[in-house]
């Protein structure tokens, strides 16, 4: 008998549309290898998705939720309560991960490099610049690039910023890093490779929603272009960083890679580790797995024997 897989997607993050289109592709990948699936889309009630999943009563659930309520620790606190088995990282790595702050300071506490960075409160933020320009105002808890602004020397917006702040009382403000965007996929504690990601329209070259789910909006070049200590460095980052927030299954590392004085390696600085990685058409993991010979209907297959190895 198949094993019977439920595919929980949509939610109520501003990811929702990503994680549909995940849920769908991850859907049809695993029918294509034999699994039996039931697609849950998860809506703003949690009544009726709790009523679908014991009615289904899978042996596993892929979780192909992105963003709050659905990376942070809050569905997988609802799963195990449940009694189910589900994909990729537990309570505690979900919910750290998806704070940016607690991240850096995992990061920091295990010689990891993190951008010069602080929390602020919006009147702190109307009132002067907290950092040197450029800087970035970050949300706490969004993922996808939702909701980032750069601050850029003779910015007049720092005021307009803080008055119509939509992602809570408080915010996370870190040093600008000039230079290139890369990312590294980690599965089971290995790394893959190292992706330079070249956006094509986003303002300032900056990776923003657009540029990472728009069909053209950027280039992914890989394995990048780098310097081959920098490179391997990327590799060695994310195996780490995937090790200090405690993560299993696939992960993803975003990276910021100054090579803007043409001397030496460069330096790398984390942003973030994604410990649901997009797994759309155009996303990085799957791209990453490719490389690697690791098909989408196997990397769905790897993921979920994976999970219920644990």
């Amino acid at each position: 008998m198949s094993l019977h897989v439920a595919v929980l997607h949509g939610g109520i993050s501003s990811e929702r549309t990503v994680s549909l289109s995940s849920g769908r592709a991850i859907a049809a990948a695993l029918r294509e290898g034999g699994y039996d699936v039931t697609l849950i889309d998860m809506g703003e009630d949690l009544v009726p998705t709790i009523a679908a999943l014991r009615a289904a009563a899978p042996d596993l659930v892929f979780n192909a939720l992105h963003g709050r309520l659905g990376e942070d620790g809050a569905i997988q606190g609802v799963l195990e309560w449940l009694g189910l088995k589900y994909t990729h990282c537990g309570i505690r790595a979900s919910a750290v991960a998806m704070d940016k702050e607690a991240t850096r300071q995992v990061l920091q506490a295990a010689g990891l490099p993190v951008a010069r960075g602080m929390v602020v409160d919006m009147p702190t933020l109307a009132a002067s610049d907290p950092l040197p320009l450029p800087y970035v105002v970050k949300p706490l808890a969004e993922g996808s690039s939702v909701g980032v602004e750069i601050l850029r020397t003779g910015s007049n917006r720092r005021v307009e910023i803080a008055s119509g702040w939509r992602y809570g009382p408080t915010a996370l403000v870190e040093e600008f890093v000039p230079g290139r965007e890369l990312t590294v996929a980690v599965m089971g504690g290995r790394a893959l490779t190292v992706t330079d990601i070249i956006p094509k329209h986003a303002a300032d070259g900056f990776y923003d929603f657009d540029a990472k789910y728009v069909a053209g909006g950027s280039v992914h070049q890989l394995p990048a272009d780098i310097h081959p200590e920098a490179f391997e460095q990327a590799l060695r980052l994310a195996e780490a960083a995937h090790r200090a927030l405690g993560c299993t299954g696939a992960t993803r590392t975003d990276f910021r890679y100054d090579d803007t004085s043409g001397d030496g390696p460069g330096r790398l600085t984390i942003l973030e580790v994604n410990t649901q990685p997009g797994m759309t058409p155009t996303s990085l993991l799957p791209e990453q797995a490719a490389h690697q010979g690791i098909s989408y209907p196997a990397l769905c297959d790897w993921i979920v024997q994976e999970a219920l190895s644990r």
